[in-house]
């Protein structure tokens, strides 16, 4: 099948669930007859400012991975398909990290780049996520985020210093279409909102000097709408409090602090039997919901989110469509089974608009 068939086919699927859903049946035919001679005439189409805020909200709602989906119709949208320079990719993704990060209350965001075209993309952002910390293999050890130290690589040979903390924050990292390198601009300090951890009951837990950040905005995914690729499409939600205590702090190829903390509670590491790596978790995980409420930046416990999870499938009924989802996200890291997700199954089938991985473009 030829790239406009295809193309074609996509985008008249999209539309005509987008018109139904916005209420504009009566305009569906007079629209998919102006991008069908918009096909024709030049491989490709435009979408409308609204068609593109409901695409990407309908990729929210499509995501199987994501536990947050009930707040799919919130996603504030910034379109951004104008920007042509270096300065203005720059401009618009300092300005998302402020509108998301609201002082704290977070705001759903996604600011869309220009799509691809012919195959080319006119924006490419090489961040995992806008804001992260960077990673160091040195003969003393590993310093900060192991998953981070490929791009911090890419980073140093650039000529981006870091100073070799636990908790450097990486530049922005993009390029733009006909240039042979990604340029890199620091982030502004006082753009980036850090949460240092402390625990309401043990003390010694801030004396660790742990901290994360407020916001994960992921950068490096592809929006599908209707045939159209936008490869540039930074887009957030907040953390469920496990993504950070359970994940990014405790897994072995990350910062791997468990056997850390233990010694900083007082309590024995050397048998499982003693189920220390449970009670490290629970209190790490604790620690990190503490933290960022007593900071006032949002953040949800993964109990709540599942029952957030069992009211947008309720939602999802009720509109009469059919739910897809990813099971082996959708459980929460620890205390799954108390989740009515672990008793459920779910259908993995992928439904468009949707967001896609993509290949690192540094690897």
């Amino acid at each position: 099948m030829k790239h406009t068939e295809l193309l074609w086919d996509e985008a008249k699927a999209f539309i005509d669930v987008c018109y139904q859903e916005l209420g504009m049946e009566s305009e569906t035919n007079a629209r998919l007859h102006a991008i069908k001679d918009e096909i024709d005439r030049t491989g490709s189409y435009v979408h409308t400012a609204e068609e593109l805020e409901h695409g990407a909200k309908m990729a929210w709602r499509n995501s199987n991975r994501c536990i947050g989906r009930l707040f799919w119709q919130s996603l504030n949208v910034i379109d951004r398909r104008g920007v042509s320079t270096k300065e203005e990719v720059r401009d618009a993704l300092f300005e998302h990290i402020e509108i998301a990060t609201n002082g704290g209350k977070i705001k759903p965001t996604i600011t869309i780049f220009p799509p691809e075209k012919n195959g080319e993309k006119q924006v490419e952002i090489w961040n995992h996520q806008l804001i992260r910390y960077a990673g160091y293999e040195t003969e003393q050890g590993r310093i900060g985020d192991p998953a981070s130290y490929e791009l911090t690589a890419v980073c140093e040979k650039l000529g981006w210093r870091g100073k070799r903390t636990d908790f450097d924050i990486l530049p922005l990292l993009f390029r733009m279409k006909g240039d042979e390198q990604p340029v890199w601009y620091d982030l502004p300090q006082t753009l980036v909102k850090e949460v240092p951890i402390s625990h309401p009951d043990i003390k010694e837990f801030a004396d660790m000097n742990l901290k994360w950040y407020g916001v994960p905005i992921i950068a490096d995914m592809k929006l599908e709408i209707g045939g159209l690729s936008y490869n540039a499409a930074p887009f957030n939600g907040w953390y469920m409090g496990t993504e950070i205590g359970a994940r990014n702090l405790a897994d072995e190829k990350r910062y791997d602090l468990l056997r850390k903390i233990a010694s900083v509670m007082g309590i024995s590491a050397s048998l499982n039997t003693d189920l220390w790596k449970d009670q490290v978790l629970v209190e790490l995980n604790k620690a990190v919901l503490y933290s960022y409420k007593k900071h006032g930046v949002s953040i949800v416990d993964h109990h709540t989110a599942a029952n957030q999870f069992k009211r947008f499938e309720e939602q999802e009924q009720d509109a009469g469509r059919k739910l897809t989802g990813d099971w082996t996200w959708l459980i929460p890291p620890i205390s799954p089974a108390s989740t009515h997700i672990f008793h459920k199954s779910y259908d993995n089938t992928i439904v468009k608009p949707n967001y896609f991985y993509q290949d690192k473009p540094y690897q």
